[in-house]
């Protein structure tokens, strides 16, 4: 397995071109709406008597439509462009953030958050694609940047929910209708439009990408890992019984963790461990994590140092695992992303609703018993990638190394990313 000695040394992800850093203020914004419903849940459940189960559907609309939309992001961006793509997806989550925010009802909520899941999922797949394309200082700077924007969007969007939702539930929606529109603004004046790609993508591209193994078997373990990840973000909030204020205080605390750790601790890890130990020491104790949860789910206090914890191994994995996807998919970065954002974003649509009918019919330790099994068949799925992550760890230094020295030509660097052989 690779040590320090033989990878090199860390790009910076901080010195940037005005363009990157406008499609990461607006990654920030969108990665908001992630965690920016958590402080609010359970006022939603209570001013528009909703069961829990009903309001984690805020979670499961956006994340299924963005995951089935994922699928079109390719054959749009292709055809009309990387930057209009990414203002089509601005401008539908303004729309429907600020309709959320006008709606009466759970349902009409569910409804509004669907529109907005398909316009994060034009935005986040081309956005990652145009800051890879975009950046200095190296692959993996740029997976470190995308991931840092994350970990503060998801930091920043519980503190605003829990602020603006302390006044009213509607409020977090307005907000980053505002915001957004910042962002909008940003990326219209200051990204430029990249070069469209020679082949237009079809439809059917990400799901044939998905019979490359390697791509298939990082899928179905991110899928695993969202299942527990969205698990604890989506239905932690209703035990925890705090006001909106104080909760968004915990979840910015976890996603402040989320943030460190994609940007220092995950780079750090890979170069002292390797990407394969990594990654299944981090899923690992992300399980245990989650099982320590579901045992002391009744202990507050337990539950929210627990619940912050968590977003150290969710940050870790975050930045690891999307560096993994990247190298192992033999496809361009824009269709593995559509790919891999279909495969796994399901596991996070589907594990908050799943989480409120458990509680329901069970009780409320099962949800996190389950989601924290569902993280350890994702272990069990990862394992019989082992070749694929070796290919993928070697493609990644290449890559890494001939940007740092200048002497790695473009066709280079695309025969490192996409790999010497067959994934199947």
């Amino acid at each position: 397995m690779s040590t320090t000695g033989s990878h090199p040394a860390a790009q910076s992800p901080f010195k940037q071109p005005k363009a990157v850093w406008a499609v990461a203020f607006a990654c920030v914004i969108s990665f908001m709406g992630i965690g920016l419903v958590d402080p609010i849940l359970p006022a939603i459940s209570k001013d528009l008597d909703a069961s829990p189960s009903q309001v984690t559907l805020l979670f499961t609309s956006y994340l299924v439509v963005m995951a089935v939309a994922m699928l079109v992001t390719g054959f749009v961006s292709s055809r009309i462009g990387a930057k209009r793509t990414l203002i089509a997806g601005l401008v539908l989550i303004v729309v429907f953030s600020a309709l959320a925010g006008t709606s009466d009802s759970v349902s009409g909520i569910i409804g509004f958050r669907a529109g907005w899941g398909l316009g994060n999922a034009l935005f986040v797949a081309t956005s990652l694609a145009v800051i890879i394309a975009s950046a200095s200082g190296g692959f993996g700077g740029a997976i470190i940047l995308y991931e840092a924007a994350l970990g503060i969007g998801i930091a920043i969007g519980p503190l605003l929910g829990g602020v603006l939702g302390d006044m009213s539930w509607r409020g977090p929606f307005y907000g980053v209708a505002g915001l957004m529109f910042i962002a909008l603004i940003a990326t219209v004046t200051l990204v430029k439009s990249p070069p469209r790609p020679a082949r237009k993508t079809s439809l059917l591209d990400p799901i044939k990408a998905l019979r490359h193994r390697g791509l298939l078997i990082m899928g179905l373990t991110a899928l695993c890992y969202n299942w527990g990840f969205f698990t604890v973000l989506g239905y932690a909030p209703f035990p925890m019984e705090l006001s909106a204020l104080r909760l968004g205080l915990v979840f910015t605390g976890w996603g402040l963790m989320v943030a460190f750790f994609s940007v220092f601790g995950a780079p750090w890890l890979q170069r002292r461990f390797g990407l394969a130990r990594t990654l299944y020491g981090n899923l690992f104790l992300f399980a245990v994590d989650i099982f320590v949860i579901a045992a002391f789910t009744d202990h507050k206090a337990v539950l929210i140092v627990a619940v912050i914890v968590a977003g150290v191994f969710i940050g870790v994995n975050n930045t690891v695992t999307t560096q993994a996807v990247m190298m192992v998919a033999p496809v361009e970065r824009p269709v593995a992303s559509a790919a891999y954002g279909f495969v796994r974003f399901i596991g996070g649509g589907l594990a908050p609703f799943a989480a409120g009918k458990l509680a329901e019919h069970v009780n409320v330790h099962v949800p996190f018993v389950v989601g924290a099994c569902v993280v350890l068949v994702g272990i069990a799925i990862l394992s019989t990638g082992h070749r694929e992550l070796n290919r993928a760890e070697r493609n990644q230094a290449a890559v890494d190394e001939g940007a740092e020295h200048g002497d790695l030509d473009a066709e280079a660097v695309e025969a490192a990313e996409a790999g010497t052989g067959s994934t199947s």
